[in-house]
């Protein structure tokens, strides 16, 4: 949901997603002489409670002594910035937010102008697209802050699970749970399939009379023999086939299809792996489309996955069934599937993602692509956002990696581009912070697991790209993959938009910790402060974008 309302000249546009609020503000330049910032206020309809968001900078004249990176209420520290982001909301929720451009000096501000919105956030559920992000960032102050420095199975009552989860299990079992015995089924793909307690969801289904038939990756030492283990375990052997053939490449799909009296209703998809990594400790998504088409096509390409052909034949059907479309995609919902005979889907990927033209926001999982290096060298979309795992990607040899740092770095330099990379905290030296700590889960990706794009996510016709797809050669022509293409769903994209700010902003932070070392934050400045929001310039460029101002 996204409202934009005008007052006093200070103009206000906000978008709710399901745990994000996004706000984005605009005042002309000519009144922003001695401006001091913004406050930010809060009233929760919901829960019947009101109060004013919290910053971590404080005037050095007002600065009450607390440890730097305590937070200090906007309404005497406001934000120096245009651009605000609530990433404590609610699913569901009926909000006002209230900000106010703050004029006079550090002790004795007054409001110059303000502007209120009411809206209400999405709840995961509310449409035929069903959005679930896990939280996706282990390594936070609020997990340290909760949990200590324990891991998630050392946390009694299963707290840090649910905590991390944010709904994203629970909305997998329940899409299991849901199927009727004698009137459903159930056709699962999937790479690393080994988390007991899902395993044991679809055990159940299947002992109460749910057509369940499962396919997972056999191919290889790993995760063949965890998924064994884990298919023994929950004694679901006579309803799973191994996929052993093409073995160059991964079965990497994390779908589910449910039928209902034979006939496809609905799909959940997703990057998330069925592992305890994959649901708690990288950042995923799981998205359920509620479309029968949609669904109808994950079953077909289900069909072909199982039949279990070499390479070449796969590539083939799988091709005839998922016909990529010319420039940009029909309106609506449709799925791009590998492997596939070269790689022409992620030519096109880069071709509509290039011909953005406000904002582009991408995930890479295991490095950039050069088509995609294209795509941030020249694309047409002024403000452009990359979240990365690691900047070198997966390279063999050091120099491999270091030559590719050096591609991205210059990346990095242009002022279009703002990249973040994963970090975490990792020592209480800096002043303010706890140190932090990863679950251990997963080794090879620690933190950005994600894969989805957003072109003008703001804009009228927006488009969200995502799925398993790492946008890779490999993913592309080799690997089972799916991904969904969404355009023209305002929802969907913000609650996409909402999630990635979420996680590239808690990742560029940590980034600029690195940099800033045991150097206490700067306060909050007295001078002209705004004039860098205006004219051609990086930061007028994201005030522009969030707050809707040509």
């Amino acid at each position: 949901m996204r409202e934009t309302k005008t007052r006093k000249g200070l103009k206000l546009h906000v978008v709710a997603g399901s745990y994000v609020v996004l706000l984005g503000w605009h005042l002309p330049e000519e009144d922003c002489d001695g401006l001091m910032g913004f406050s930010i206020h809060r009233t929760d309809h919901t829960e019947d409670e009101a109060y004013y968001l919290s910053g971590q900078k404080a005037f050095q004249e007002t600065d009450p002594g607390f440890p730097p990176g305590t937070p200090h209420s906007t309404k005497d520290h406001p934000v120096q910035s245009f651009q605000w982001s609530d990433y404590t909301a609610k699913p569901g929720h009926d909000y006002t937010y209230r900000v106010s451009a703050l004029k006079g000096d550090p002790k004795n501000l007054t409001v110059h102008a303000e502007v209120e919105i009411k809206i209400t956030t999405e709840a995961p559920e509310a449409s035929d697209h069903d959005i679930y992000f896990n939280r996706g960032v282990a390594g936070s102050q609020a997990y340290a802050r909760r949990f200590g420095d324990r891991r998630p199975e050392e946390v009694p009552n299963n707290a840090a699970y649910d905590w991390l989860s944010r709904g994203l299990v629970e909305a997998t079992a329940d899409f299991i749970d849901e199927c009727e015995g004698g009137r459903d089924g159930l056709r699962v793909a999937a790479y690393e399939f080994r988390y007991g307690p899902i395993l044991d969801r679809l055990k159940a289904a299947v002992d109460r009379g749910v057509d369940v038939q499962i396919i997972y990756d056999a191919r290889k030492e790993f995760p063949r023999e965890e998924n064994r283990k884990a298919v023994a375990a929950a004694g679901l052997a006579g309803v799973c086939k191994e996929r052993m053939e093409f073995k160059s490449a991964i079965q990497h799909n994390k779908f589910m299809v449910k039928l209902r009296e034979g006939a496809p209703e609905s799909v959940w998809t997703g990057g998330t792996n069925f592992s305890e990594g994959g649901i708690f400790g990288q950042s995923n998504v799981a998205h359920v489309v509620e479309n029968p088409d949609v669904a109808q096509s994950f079953l077909d390409y289900w069909a072909i996955l199982h039949e279990d052909l070499n390479g070449e034949p796969t590539r083939h059907k799988v091709e005839a069934i998922s016909v990529l479309p010319t420039g940009k995609p029909p309106a609506g919902t449709i799925a791009i599937f590998s492997p596939r005979d070269s790689i022409d889907a992620l030519n096109w990927y880069a071709d509509i993602a290039g011909k953005a033209r406000e904002g582009l926001m991408m995930t890479f999982a295991f490095g950039m692509h050069d088509v995609f290096k294209e795509v941030y060298r020249s694309g047409n979309a002024p403000f452009r956002l990359a979240l990365m795992e690691k900047a070198s990607g997966p390279k063999r040899t050091k120099e491999a990696r270091k030559a590719e740092e050096r591609k991205i770095q210059v990346l990095r330099n242009m002022p279009e581009n703002t990249f973040a990379i994963g970090s975490f905290i990792k020592t209480n030296k800096i002043d303010g912070w706890v140190k932090e700590r990863l679950t251990g889960l997963n080794s090879h990706v620690r933190y950005v697991h994600n894969k989805f794009m957003l072109i003008d996510p703001l804009g009228n016709d927006p488009i969200v790209v995502g799925g398993s797809a790492n946008f890779s050669k490999a993913s592309t022509e080799k690997n089972d993959e799916n991904m969904l293409v969404v355009r023209g769903d305002k929802r969907v994209a913000d609650i996409y938009l909402g999630e990635f700010m979420r996680l590239y902003s808690h990742h560029a932070f940590r980034e600029s910790l690195r940099f800033r070392g045991s150097k206490p934050p700067k306060p909050l400045r007295t001078d002209d402060w705004w004039t860098d929001y205006f004219g051609d310039t990086p930061r007028s460029v994201r005030r522009r974008f969030f707050s809707r101002s040509s």
